[in-house]
């Protein structure tokens, strides 16, 4: 039907039915800093996107910016999501859950290479709770020595924790480690063997480093990687918004939560260079 005809039929002035919105300065702006924050942030969706224009002052809504999100054609590729089964073990997160901070923490290695391919191993700290990162270490290799003197500078900032869960990995059940942590009256919670779910929130971190750092850069160096994984460290705790925490950062949250008795108590330190082992 044409045109004049159809508006004729339907009381509408043509000029009504060829209208289209100008848009605002002001949304063309918004426009501009959904484009910057998804750049930056290549995996991050719509809400995280929302929360971090509010913390620029924007006053908008998931809605509007879902519907700008979707106009501009933005999106995030998708990944492929693995079934995960519930811990059943004692220690699995299901059945220890951390309560307050510094309650359980939990630690794992990572790797990866620079271009040379020599191998960058990664010591990564959480607290469960806050899901605070407390340490992102890099170097080429680490002996027990080494991790030791992470954790003391851990505790001497913040107290020890009252458990702490790992893998049983050579790293983590080395007896120098076991014994520095039975010091420092800190419990350990070994998840079952070959299930890794029961660590969810170490599972869930280094998914995120994985998905945003260490395949999103080629590493040049050792020094370049200590460079980038400090301000991952800084991204995640100060800028990165947590979905189970309200779209708080991990140090928003922590800033919110009643102090931990545990930061209260003295560090006990004892060398045990005799028990020392090479971690592989």
């Amino acid at each position: 039907m044409p045109e004049r005809r159809a508006c004729r039929v339907a009381g509408q002035h043509r000029s009504v039915q060829r209208y289209r919105p100008v848009e605002s300065g002001e949304e063309k702006r918004l426009v501009r800093d959904l484009h910057r924050l998804a750049r930056e942030n290549p995996r991050y969706g719509y809400r995280r996107i929302t929360s971090l224009l509010r913390r620029e002052g924007w006053r908008v809504n998931p809605k509007r910016v879902l519907r700008l999100w979707r106009k501009e054609g933005l999106k995030v590729p998708r990944k492929q999501r693995k079934k995960r089964r519930l811990g059943n073990s004692a220690n699995s997160v299901v059945r220890r859950r951390p309560e307050r901070p510094h309650h359980v923490w939990t630690y794992d290695f990572t790797e990866d290479r620079t271009v040379d391919g020599r191998r960058l191993k990664f010591l990564v700290v959480l607290d469960e709770y806050t899901r605070r990162c407390l340490a992102l270490e890099v170097e080429r290799g680490m002996t027990s020595r080494y991790v030791i003197g992470v954790l003391t500078r851990l505790v001497a900032e913040h107290g020890p924790p009252e458990h702490i869960r790992s893998d049983n990995g050579p790293e983590f059940i080395a007896r120098a480690i076991r014994a520095w942590l039975a010091e420092q009256g800190t419990g350990t919670l070994f998840i079952a063997p070959g299930a890794p779910w029961e660590n969810a929130y170490m599972e869930s971190f280094n998914g995120k480093l994985e998905d945003e750092l260490l395949g999103a850069e080629l590493f040049t160096s050792l020094a370049e990687g200590k460079l980038l994984a400090a301000g991952y460290r800084r991204h995640h705790n100060h800028t990165r918004p947590h979905s189970s925490l309200g779209y708080q950062t991990p140090e928003e949250f922590a800033a919110a939560c009643v102090p931990s008795g545990s930061a209260a108590l003295r560090l006990r330190v004892r060398t045990r260079e005799e028990e020392l082992v090479t971690l592989s």
